[in-house]
């Protein structure tokens, strides 16, 4: 095992024997020349029999003539019974230790939470037989931030960092999302859109914390997991977040099949436009065999066209632009009845995405951050929130666009009009409208009718267009999280093309079956259950996020604050008790008693799960009183250091 310390030009290898877990930290020692935050290297061997109870070797670092060349480490360890040195090992720098010998269980260590390592800190480059992958990664090219004399502001450091914000608001810009907000524009008016304002914000403070946690840690939020909970809660937060990936991964592929169709008019069936997006991903996958920064071009051009098309819809529209800002900054819902709220508790649901959490803390490792200096990081999370600010801007714009079309267009119109107006424009669409005098139901598809048969079929191209490009760009960002996810909670190394064919496969046969054998009706409708199935899973992100970034041992100097710890703990109560609600009144509607049942049981499994989760960031947030001087980990062996990674970066087996 290779103990990679953050050290400049000092590598300690370790090879010991399997009774002995290696523990390092800095202790602040300023006697080693080359350290960088002035402190020396200290390994606490925590043994795991009687005999052996806690050494303190000796790390002597021997300077090399090249510094490239890692130091030679001279190891000498104590008996607990006897002071006499028990053993001496003088290590090459390529001798590592052997994977049995840090396999298996902890056991019940002592707590080293008492321990105080200093800034935690970046770690010297792998060895060459560690660092290669054996498959192109989103991180085998970093970005390197220009160096300037330190100033409160660069737009070229900027640059440097815009990248990952734009990829992480994709998700805000997904067919699930375009699907709520067309049904809040048709159902509320211009009612809710301080609803989809107040839920960006909160989705960009949220996505503050996944992204200061991967440049603080150099770990992305599944990594984190894997380190801090034990195997069955981390299976099952595994299972439940992949489950919200492969839902999201159902609503990209519906949303592409319905465009395709719509682009096609009608000519390519919906199980066709369903397979031809299994192509189409393969093919988007390989553009990152061209670089990191033209992949993320890609990205930005795929919003562009959403911005240009959805844009075009509201420039032809033209709705009434004092309703459009009365409806934002003016919070209120006179006459709002069941049905609005419903659709405001859906907005939240469809912006704020579990995903989206895992995905951006991976994401802005890509950039080449100095974790040794603290200016550095803290430089890097102001740039990554500008960042993250501007993309969710435009994401909210793109949003806006969409709620407000529908609101000038189609509030409070009958089915009846529609069929009128569309009867007039001798549109082939006029038979998915009932004809009686009901409030018109809209979804993605009928939202490309209905705007081709009130503004010509360039309004339904154009539409069509936007969903393409919405439907596409999730379904790749959806697939680097899965990879990362799986990556991080199993510490298992997947292509993404072996990812992407097991997860659209698992996405694409129930989308596949209903496309074939029922109408668009019922494929449209499954994004209503997908948010749903969305909702349920968002717990399962935001409760790990703000654990851990509240942890001072993890965070060390950028722990969240006293402030933070209460507004996030505050705002992740709200969003989740409001996407229970969501699912309440969705089961309420299906009215099948058998469902009932079954949704009680499942209920009970899934609140206890949230309940153990909840427990551990209560005693993160600071109730320690909640810990009743022991750690119980669902029947498994207490283990009070899973609440403290001490410092992330002893950690060999991860790449920064």
């Amino acid at each position: 095992m290779k103990c990679d310390q953050a050290l400049k030009g000092v590598a300690c290898l370790l090879k010991l024997p399997a009774v002995f877990l290696p523990m390092c930290y800095c202790s602040g020692q300023p006697k080693c020349p080359y350290l960088t935050q002035g402190g020396a290297l200290v390994c606490i061997y925590r043994g795991r029999s009687q005999h052996w109870e806690k050494s303190n070797p000796v790390c002597t670092m021997k300077r090399q003539p090249k510094m490239e060349e890692a130091p030679h480490c001279e190891l000498k360890s104590y008996s607990k019974s006897s002071d006499t040195q028990a053993s001496t090992m003088v290590l090459g720098p390529e001798q590592k230790m052997p994977d049995d010998d840090i396999s298996g269980d902890h056991g019940d260590s002592p707590s080293l939470g008492a321990l105080s390592p200093a800034y935690s800190t970046s770690s010297l480059p792998q060895s060459e037989e560690h660092s290669q992958e054996p498959f192109t990664t989103y991180f085998d090219e970093k970005i390197t931030i220009p160096e300037e004399e330190y100033s409160c502001f660069s737009f070229r450091k900027l640059w440097a960092f815009t990248g990952p914000g734009f990829l992480m608001s994709i998700a805000y810009l997904d067919p699930g999302n375009i699907e709520s907000d067309l049904q809040s524009g048709a159902v509320a008016g211009f009612k809710l859109l301080w609803v989809l304002l107040l839920a960006t914000v909160v989705g960009l403070l949220l996505q503050r914390l996944a992204a200061r946690l991967g440049v603080v840690t150099g770990l992305h939020l599944a990594e984190v997991c894997h380190r801090q909970y034990p195997k069955v809660p981390r299976i099952i937060l595994w299972l439940m977040v992949e489950l919200a990936i492969i839902g999201s991964d159902m609503q990209e592929v519906i949303g592409s099949a319905i465009a395709i169709n719509l682009l096609s008019v009608g000519r390519v069936p919906l199980w066709g436009g369903v397979l031809i997006t299994i192509a189409d991903t393969f093919v988007f996958l390989f553009l990152d065999k061209y670089g990191l920064r033209k992949l993320e071009a890609f990205f930005g051009f795929l919003i562009t066209i959403m911005a240009l098309t959805f844009g075009y819809e509201y420039v032809t529209v033209k709705p009434s632009q004092s309703q459009v800002l009365k409806g934002m900054f003016l919070p209120s819902c006179s006459g709002c009845h069941t049905p609005q709220i419903e659709q405001a508790v859906g907005i939240v649901g469809a912006v704020i995405m579990p995903h989206n959490m895992y995905l951006h803390s991976a994401l802005v490792k890509s950039r080449q951050v100095n974790r040794a200096n603290k200016q550095e990081v803290r430089e890097a999370n102001k740039y990554f929130f500008i960042e993250s600010c501007i993309a969710l801007f435009v994401s909210f714009i793109i949003n806006v666009f969409v709620v407000s079309v529908f609101a000038e267009a189609f509030f409070e119109k009958t089915n009846d009009q529609v069929i009128a107006v569309c009867r007039n424009n001798s549109s082939p669409h006029t038979h998915l409208f009932p004809d009686d005098n009901s409030t018109l139901a809209v979804d993605i598809y009928k939202g490309g009718v209905v705007l081709g048969c009130y503004f010509g079929p360039a309004a339904l191209y154009i539409w069509a267009v936007g969903i393409l490009a919405a439907g596409q760009s999730s379904t790749m960002t959806g697939t680097y999280s899965g990879q990362f996810v799986m990556e991080g909670f199993l510490n298992l190394k997947w292509s993404r093309f072996a990812r992407v064919i097991l997860t659209r496969s698992i996405a694409i046969i129930p989308t596949l079956l209903v496309a074939i054998f029922q109408d668009v009706e019922h494929l449209t409708g499954m994004n209503d259950f997908l948010n749903v199935l969305q909702s349920l899973q968002l717990p399962f992100a935001l409760i790990p996020i703000l654990t851990f970034t509240s942890l001072r041992p993890v965070m060390n100097d950028f722990t969240n604050g006293i402030g933070w710890r209460i507004a996030g703990g505050i705002l992740v109560l709200i969003v989740c008790s409001i996407n229970m609600y969501f699912v309440l009144v969705y089961v309420q509607e299906l009215g099948h008693v058998a469902l009932y049942v079954v949704a009680a049981v499942v209920s009970v499994a899934y609140l206890s799960f949230v309940f153990y989760l909840g427990w551990q960031c209560l005693i993160a947030l600071g109730m320690s009183f909640l810990d009743c001087g022991r750690t119980c980990h669902l029947g498994l062996t207490a283990q009070p250091e899973l609440y403290l990674l001490n410092t992330v970066d002893a950690d060999s087996l991860v790449s920064r």
